[in-house]
């Protein structure tokens, strides 16, 4: 009959709790482990530091703004100078010159430097990047590599680099392939079939030791440097641009560091120099041609005046001149304008439109004024046009030679258009890894996981875990629940190394364990009022139950009621009974079946008074055999007019056979499940083996409880409100 609850669709917290701390233990071991880890992982991990600058980029009109005007303004402010020369600090023009300048494509590692080396030793080499060379330092040796070029294709690959009677080696690490050998101390250059290589090593120390160096190619090396590279703007448009570099050596990254900042202005100088040479190369241009045109002008008006002397101009005619000369100049500026832009866009773009527009507008209003002057009598309508050549020149010519002047001395003070604000500083303390931090999430991860485990091990434990399960489901009674003693679990791991094993019930009486094994005594007293003999059988469906710990208590609990009682290891496989008296296993039960020893030999008194013991003796070939002979029969029909009680420990029912044949004997036959680890799906089993040998079972006794719960005995109840640890039987 099955019992279907509410309460089984819900999650007991209580038990969840206890059968976390029954696994302290596993918990506690992942903490350890994590924390060993965490304790590795700082061990092999080098310090990483963090240096930073400050860059602002200042909006200008650069240096085309003396011929630009207003327009300049325009097209500054279609863009954001922030982001231009964020990607300008990324680009491998700078970082590209940084790493020529301190040969940051070189990289040298020593053979020592693995993890086993780093576990025990602290690094104890150095590299050093200098305009000159690159400076390796391993303890109290040094070398320098101040020339060391390579074929393309042993660009990015590493190639080890070996010292032997003041020389060096190169040895293809893929290979093993001597590539080239070189003397020490002077420039080589050589050309095998892999290329062309130029070596030169320096060192005045005696090498021993092998290094791994790698020439990198430009690319590969800028990504190295990206990689813990990062600029970016302060706020938002406020022009000021962070940069930071983080590494292993603090003096090396601030170095490096440095090296961008003074790359990137030396650039941006440049690109602002090159702007304002590329304006004076046009004013250079355009200069000669327009004086030649303003002599030209002048030129002939001089000549119109010494043939007509002097000619009345009126105030009209002036006013005339006046407008001319100025839409003269306008329409030429903005043409020198229209020139100048037409090199950096074409003719659709905006600032190209806005200056056609102009011209179109002058154009029109110089053809108006000339149609006015028309009008005038022809020697003043001559008067006024050479006069007006004369004037536009000379302005224009003015004009542009006052814009080349202040371009020259612009170009003498160029400063760029970007503000170092703050330079690299050495840092003091790393950035990473932090120690306190990855202790504290390493404890706190271990103890997730072991908690995580634990509770995985409870959900996997779909064993019995409640007596009412037995009850409800076999009809049969649990005749004792018992708990899981402190006192064996304490000494289990040390018990099962030595060869004496202490009986609970004697050395513990009171123990907890005792007394719900106290509890069978006063149920088997009344099972055994209608059974047919005195033979208690203790049988289990698989190994590590307890039935040894249940078979060897409940024997002297009963002695210790003055009873005569005989404790019998039928487990001739493994059984281990002796232990718990201090007896030889032999002879035993399979000497006595097997006709080598009398019963007076085998039955061996203890220091429980009225209980005596039958070994298992020495293991048999087919000890199911032995046990479905007619002797044991009458052996046993012997020994129960002897005793008061005899308790029998059996092999598992579900392994072997020996335990349904003895149960055949037997008035009293039970079965101990173990919580859970004994499957429902077991316990059915062995039920029906007894069912098919015709043989009933009285009941089942729950073994091993380790969380709050309700034992129940043969009519009798018992609560335990705490729990218990563990102790483990055959």
């Amino acid at each position: 009959m099955s019992h279907n609850t509410n309460t089984e669709d819900t999650i007991d917290l209580k038990e969840l709790f206890f059968a976390l701390i029954a696994q302290w233990k596993l918990i506690a071991l992942f903490s350890i482990l994590s924390l060993g880890c965490a304790f590795l992982y700082l061990r092999t991990t080098p310090d990483t530091y963090s240096v930073d600058a400050l860059v602002q980029v200042e909006d200008s009109k650069g240096a085309s703004a003396a011929l630009l005007g207003d327009l300049s303004q325009m097209m500054i402010d279609q863009k954001s100078p922030a982001q231009s020369e964020i990607e300008i600090l990324k680009s491998r023009l700078v970082l590209g010159s940084v790493i020529q300048a301190l040969h940051l494509n070189l990289n040298i590692v020593s053979t020592e430097d693995t993890f086993s080396h780093r576990l025990v030793n602290k690094q104890n080499y150095a590299t050093e990047y200098t305009p000159k060379a690159v400076i390796f330092k391993d303890e109290s040796k040094t070398f320098e590599v101040q020339a060391f070029e390579v074929p393309n294709n042993y660009l990015d690959k590493s190639i080890l680099l070996s010292f032997h009677n003041n020389k060096l080696r190169l040895t293809d690490t893929r290979t093993d392939e001597i590539i080239l050998t070189a003397p020490l101390n002077q420039f080589s250059q050589f050309t095998n079939q892999h290329g062309v290589w130029k070596i030169g090593i320096f060192s005045k120390d005696l090498l021993q030791t092998s290094y791994f160096i790698q020439k990198k190619s430009l690319p590969a090396a800028v990504e190295a440097i990206s990689s813990n590279y990062s600029v970016a703007e302060r706020g938002k448009l406020t022009g000021i641009l962070g940069l930071n570099y983080q590494g292993q050596d603090k003096e090396h990254i601030t170095k490096v560091l440095n090296a961008i900042l003074s790359a990137y202005s030396a650039q941006n100088v440049a690109r602002r120099s090159a702007e304002t040479a590329q304006t004076l190369k046009f004013l250079d241009e355009q200069l000669p041609e327009l004086k030649k045109q303003l002599d030209d002008a002048e030129r002939e008006f001089n000549k119109f005046r010494q043939q007509y002397n002097t000619v009345d101009v009126t105030k009209e005619s002036e006013l005339y001149l006046t407008q001319s000369i100025a839409l003269e100049t306008k329409k030429i500026e903005l043409q020198q304008q229209q020139a100048d832009m037409a090199a950096k866009y074409t003719a659709e773009h905006p600032t190209m439109r806005e200056i056609n527009a102009q011209i179109t507008t002058i154009n029109k209003q110089i053809a108006e004024l000339n149609s006015t002057l028309k009008q005038l009598p022809d020697l003043q309508r001559q008067y006024l046009q050479l006069y007006r050549e004369v004037e536009v020149k000379t302005q224009l010519y003015t004009a542009l030679l006052n814009s080349y002047q202040q371009l020259r001395i612009a170009k003498a003070g160029e400063i760029g258009n970007v503000r170092i604000v703050d330079t690299a500083v050495e840092p003091i303390k790393p950035i990473k890894p932090k120690k306190l931090q990855i202790l504290m999430l390493a404890l706190i991860l271990g103890g997730f996981l072991g908690t995580l485990i634990a509770l995985l091990r409870n959900l996997l434990r779909t064993g019995v875990k409640d007596s009412t399960q037995i009850e409800g489901e076999f009809d049969l009674p649990v005749y004792a629940t018992v708990p899981r003693s402190p006192i064996q679990e304490t000494r289990i791991s040390i018990l099962k190394k030595k060869k004496t094993i202490p009986i609970l019930a004697v050395k513990h009486s009171d123990d907890i364990a005792v007394e719900s094994l106290r509890s069978i005594r006063t149920a088997i007293h009344f099972a055994l009022v209608n059974a047919k003999n005195n033979i208690v059988m203790i049988a289990g469906p698989s190994p590590e139950v307890g039935k040894s710990f249940i078979s060897t208590n409940l024997a002297t609990i009963f002695a210790q009621s003055d009873k005569k009682v005989l404790l019998i290891d039928a487990d001739m496989r493994r059984g281990y009974m002796h232990k718990y008296f201090n007896i030889d296993v032999k002879p035993g039960l399979s000497e006595l079946l097997s006709n080598q020893a009398d019963i007076n030999q085998v039955i061996h008194q203890t220091e429980v008074s009225g209980l005596s013991v039958i070994t298992r003796g020495k293991s048999p070939a087919n000890p199911s055999e032995m046990l479905s002979s007619e002797q044991f029969k009458l052996l046993l029909e012997q020994l129960e007019q002897q005793y008061d009680h005899i308790i029998i420990d059996t092999p598992p029912i579900l392994a072997v056979t020996d335990g349904i044949i003895i149960s055949q004997y037997a008035g009293v036959n039970l079965i101990v499940a173990r919580y859970a680890k004994s499957q429902m799906k077991e316990l059915e089993l062995s039920l029906n083996r007894f069912e098919q040998a015709g043989v009933k079972v009285n009941g089942f006794i729950l073994n091993d409880i380790q969380r709050a719960g309700t034992g129940y005995g043969y009519g009798y109840g018992y609560n335990y409100s705490y729990a218990y640890k563990a102790h483990k039987d055959d």
